[in-house]
């Protein structure tokens, strides 16, 4: 009975998105500020893919209306936790009763996201850990919510998104998730990145503590900081600092270690006390090959040259055009617009001018979808490195991205 009710309301919410990209298509007016509110209670309360998928899409706040952005961002940061009697019931299934184990454990969670929540607790020897607890049910409802979302996604052909981007697409996501709820290799990530970064002195990693944990709880040693997201706010040297560790990090995981921390949710990071970037969250890491750097970096290479032949043909390389391609005046007006970020010296990553121009061209891109489309097998890559950017746009990051791409892009050729 209580799947059956999961599903209606994913069918409810799916309606209504349908209905207002439907009164947009036919050239009406939605109501995005309506509908984002509605999509914030429900996916607030039902958890799993349907509001890791709306997590996603308000990270492309520059592509959504920007009153529904702004609701669905409210899921990154505000999303109501689960009741703690639920995940008491799943601690207590795990320690046997932890008060036994544990002298304290906080009843409200200091982190909600998607698929679990983060609880401090107290052992009876005086040490502090995280308690990362998978939300009750949801290894039982996943499928069931992931066929709600396979729904949901075919809104996508309305806006000439192909069926197999669709389905790309969606198989991600659902490997993603499932990966998700696997702990145990979670664990193991923490303890890989620990070795990796161990002397790092601006980035620090949690430990993992296997005595403590199981298949549905993830214990850590805890480390304090401030969540990125917070961090707007902070002094600008603090900020400047984080944002170039944060843009160092990325950049030794991509080009040395071939991997990618695959979800840029800001509650993922925070700054500690000594301004060192802390990685909380390692539930998604993706593999990235070298030939897939290097079709990125020849693509941004024709772009920074304005080549908008040489674009078109790093877009064949990648997968990400079809048919003719697009319109090469589309290509050197996103050149023009990106080459701002490129140019000698510092450079503000929130650009307002740079961010507007690139909204604007937003429905000439949209118009080319039946020739210009993500290449299937990037989506998420595409996707993360578009979450991290927007991390950087938040901190009000200032960096020199031509010194620091040129060696890159040298690598590439």
């Amino acid at each position: 009975m209580r799947e059956r009710g999961r599903t209606r309301r994913l069918m409810g919410l799916g309606a209504r998105t349908g209905g207002a990209l439907l009164r947009t298509r036919l050239g009406g007016q939605a109501d995005w500020r309506a509908l984002g509110e509605a999509l914030f209670e429900g996916l607030s309360e039902l958890k799993g893919p349907a509001m890791k998928l709306a997590q996603i899409m308000s990270q492309w706040d520059d592509l959504l209306p920007a009153d529904l952005a702004e609701e669905l961002a409210r899921l990154q940061r505000q999303a109501e936790p689960m009741p703690w009697e639920s995940i008491r019931h799943t601690l207590d299934d795990h320690y046997g009763d932890i008060d036994r184990v544990f002298r304290e454990v906080e009843t409200r969670p200091f982190a909600s996201a998607s698929m679990g929540q983060v609880h401090r607790a107290v052992t009876h020897e005086g040490e502090t850990l995280v308690l990362k607890v998978q939300y009750p049910g949801l290894a039982e409802v996943l499928e069931g919510d992931l066929a709600q979302v396979r729904r949901l996604m075919r809104l996508g052909r309305w806006f000439k998104v192909p069926q197999a981007r669709l389905d790309a697409l969606f198989e991600e996501l659902a490997a993603s998730l499932r990966g998700e709820l696997d702990y145990c290799a979670e664990a193991e990530a923490l303890a890989r990145y620990r070795q990796r970064y161990a002397d790092w002195p601006g980035v620090v990693i949690p430990e993992p503590l296997p005595a403590y944990s199981g298949e549905r709880v993830l214990a850590m040693r805890h480390v304090p900081g401030t969540p990125l997201r917070d961090l707007e706010t902070a002094d600008d040297a603090t900020r400047q600092r984080i944002a170039a560790t944060l843009a160092d990090w990325l950049t030794e995981e991509l080009f040395t270690h071939g991997e990618l921390h695959a979800d840029p949710h800001a509650g993922n990071f925070a700054a500690d006390d000594q301004a060192r970037l802390v990685v909380y969250d390692l539930g998604a890491v993706i593999p990235v090959p070298d030939e897939r750097l290097k079709a990125m970096m020849h693509l941004l290479d024709a772009t920074l040259q304005g080549d908008a032949m040489a674009m078109d043909s790093a877009l064949l390389e990648l997968g990400g055009r079809q048919g003719q391609g697009a319109p090469l005046s589309l290509y050197r007006e996103a050149a023009e617009a990106v080459s701002a970020l490129f140019a000698p010296g510092e450079q503000d990553l929130g650009d307002v001018r740079v961010h507007r121009r690139l909204r604007e061209l937003s429905p000439k891109v949209w118009a080319a979808m039946d020739r210009l489309q993500p290449p299937a097998d990037t989506l998420l890559l595409s996707r993360t490195l578009n979450g991290h950017y927007w991390n950087l746009v938040r901190l009000g990051a200032r960096l020199d991205m031509q010194a620091r791409t040129a060696p890159l892009l040298e690598w590439a050729r």
